[in-house]
This record gives C-alpha cells, structure tokens and sequence, in this order.
C-alpha cells in the first residue's frame, strides 16, 4: 500500500505537541558522514543552508520535525582497532564541539538531563554525544573514563563485530555474551554514569548487561524482532525485563531492521556495493549513485511510517510506555522510510501514533520524557557510586592473555 500522508488536524496535532515535547533521537550519525564527505570542513556542508542533496540532516529539517535533543553518534567502524579508534572517536567528538560552537543559535552541547531542560528552555537543540562501539575504548577503563570526561554520555558496547570482551548482534558468538572484563565495562559505566547502549549487541550481550547493571540502559536504535526477525532488533523477554531494570528502547527507522521484506533485498544490495568497491554502509554521494543504480533496476519493497509505528506499537505492548523512544539513525542509513526521508519527518509519526489513538501523554514520554528520565537515573546511580574508586582492572586480568591473541 503506497504511503499515504496524515490528515491535516492529526499533523497539526502533532506539530503543536512537539512543540512542547520536542523529540529526543537517540542516534544520528551527521558526524561521520561529515568525516567521509568533506574531512569535517563545515564551509562545505553548512548545516545553515539546505543539504537535503547530501544529507538526511541539516537545521532546517531539524527544527521542522520537532527535535529537541539529538545524541550525535561519535561512531568509528568496527574494523578500526586500538589507538586508530580511539583518535577518529576523538576527532568525532571534536566535530560535535565544532557544529555547537559553529550554530550557537541553534545547538546547545548537553552532558546532563538538567542541560536537556535548559536548552529545550532555551529554545535550541540539546547536543549529546554517544560513543558506537566498544573498540573506541580499546579495551581500556582509562580511555573509557577519558571519553566521559570530554562528554559522551552512552556507549554502543559493539558495533557490527565482536569485541574482546563481548559479542556483537551480527558477528559469530564467541564470548556468549560479556566475558568478565565486559561486565567490568558495564559496572565503570554505571559508577562514571555513562549509558550502557545494547543496541548492536548479540541477545546474551543484552541478558548479561542487564543482568550486571545497576543502572537503566538504551537501546540508541533497535526496533522489535518479533516484529521483524532481524537479529539488531530487541527479543521480546528482553524488552519484557526493561520495565525492572528502568531503560528505554529507542525505535529505529533503518528499513532492513523494521520491514522483513527488506532483509534479503538489503543483503543483495550489500553485495552490489562491495562488488563496486564501497563498503555496503557508505551514504557518500559517490556510493548513493551505485545504491540509486542498483535500486531502479531491483525495485526495493519500502518501509513507510506506518511500519514504524507498529514496531512502537509493539515496543509499547511489552516494554510499557514509560521504556520506548526513538532512533531515527539518520545519516547512517542508506534508505529510509516513506513519510520519514529525513529528520523533518517526526510529525509524520507523532500524526500516525495520534490516529491509532495514542494519547498525548504517552506521546510527551516517546518523544521527550523517557529518554531525559533514563539519563537523570543513571546520573543518580553514579552519585550513589561517587565514593567508589575507578576500576583499574584490565582485560589482560580478568579475562587472560590467551584470550586476548
């Protein structure tokens, strides 16, 4: 069925309840694409003018889907390893301090639930930062708390590959799960409190850390898998134990998790892109002209908002409405819903969920509520742990060195 655009009083609706209740995203990966497009020379890709040629983000399109926090993913590729890692993590981060400090107007750095507030007051959009893969710490509680230091406030704890110390969603089980160093992870996590993020993780990854956390987690960008059998989705008895443990999951809009149909399409488009030489996760121009290619000839089954929402419809059934946000992963996708081509598309949802009959009370804690609340809580639980010292634990004691070869 072709997308069809919400009615005109259900989209005023929505407008006017972001206004008060801007969306909180948990995932856009603006900065990376930044890196891969022009080195991070902002005169080139000023997020003042339209980029909707190059980009999913830009100002505009922000203030035009009601978005009041963005945690930008400071993301570095799974097969960066040790100090490469680290470096991109940092010139990532150094790229988020360079757009605030560039859009005073517009974007306000936020490292605490209280800075969310204040720039929703302010009018501008809270800009956080979240770490996307474990392999930005290389393996050390040091850097780890370094990172926190300078700002990041959750930590994907893979991204598409194992790590030493924990086993990724869409990579080979080896460790089943977190190894004792990966749970070491989690407990500094919780005394500095930085969000444990499990979205890419494999589904004992999930079950371990919320087995050791003593603070609610994310999931920055995961959507339902009984829903869609994708394995970066959320198992139901994991979203049945967020309640317990307090977290949020955040619904992704990346059509090859929320639409079944476009598994294997997604697959042989992957293909496609590696047998032209680009990584399948590339959005560079150069890359979409492969991908646009490779899309006309093989026509790909879309998603549309109303796929989302049933992805949020389910997440609400089993995790309740106090756990569920949303994760657009914009600038990190190479396809994207109908209905929500960019982050101006929010509304689209927001009017959606309002004519299934979602109050908007439920849709102030989607949008806005959940996400601050779950940053305020784990704060507290890192001032309960104040006095505790850092874990100066390595991987190399708690798991052995053998292990690690």
């Amino acid at each position: 069925m072709a997308y069809q655009a919400p009615a005109a009083d259900l989209l005023d609706r929505a407008r006017a309840l972001l206004a008060r209740y801007p969306v909180v995203d948990g995932h856009n990966d603006l900065p990376w694409a930044l890196r891969m497009q022009v080195d991070y020379d902002l005169d080139r890709l000023d997020l003042a003018e339209d980029q909707r040629a190059q980009l999913h983000t830009d100002l505009a399109r922000l203030r035009a889907g009601g978005v009041g926090a963005q945690f930008w993913s400071v993301y570095v590729p799974s097969g960066y390893a040790g100090d490469r890692a680290v470096s991109a993590t940092l010139e990532q981060m150094d790229c988020v301090r360079a757009l605030a400090a560039r859009y005073p107007e517009d974007l306000r750095l936020a490292f605490t639930a209280d800075d969310m507030e204040i720039a929703r007051g302010q009018g501008r959009i809270a800009s956080l930062m979240g770490a996307e893969g474990g392999q930005s710490i290389n393996s050390s509680l040091a850097t780890l708390r370094s990172l926190h230091a300078l700002g990041v406030r959750y930590m994907t704890l893979t991204h598409n590959d194992n790590l030493p110390w924990a086993d990724s969603a869409t990579d080979k089980p080896v460790a089943g799960g977190l190894t004792r160093f990966g749970e070491e992870v989690v407990r500094e996590m919780n005394r500095l409190g930085m969000l444990v993020d499990l979205s890419h993780v494999s589904p004992d990854t999930m079950r371990d850390a919320l087995r050791v956390t003593t603070a609610p987690v994310i999931f920055s960008h995961s959507s339902a898998r009984a829903v869609c059998d994708h394995v970066r989705n959320i198992p139901d008895d994991v979203l049945e134990s967020l309640a317990a443990n307090g977290g949020v999951a955040m619904a992704t809009f990346v059509p090859k998790f929320i639409l079944p149909e476009a598994i294997d399409w997604t697959a042989a488009a992957d293909a496609n892109m590696e047998a032209n030489g680009f990584h399948a996760l590339d959005t560079t121009p150069e890359a979409m002209v492969v991908q646009r290619a490779y899309e006309a000839a093989h026509p790909r089954p879309m998603a549309t908002v109303s796929t989302v929402a049933d992805h949020l419809d389910h997440l609400r059934e089993v995790a309740g409405v106090d756990h569920i946000g949303i994760g657009g992963d914009y600038d990190g996708t190479a396809f994207t819903p109908q209905g929500l081509e960019d982050v101006s598309g929010y509304p689209n949802l927001i009017a959606e969920l309002l004519g299934r009959g979602w109050s908007e009370a439920d849709l102030s804690k989607l949008t806005w509520s959940n996400a601050v609340r779950v940053l305020r809580e784990a704060e507290g639980v890192a001032g309960q742990l104040r006095g505790t010292a850092p874990s100066i634990a390595t991987i190399e004691q708690l798991d052995g060195a053998a292990e690690q070869a």
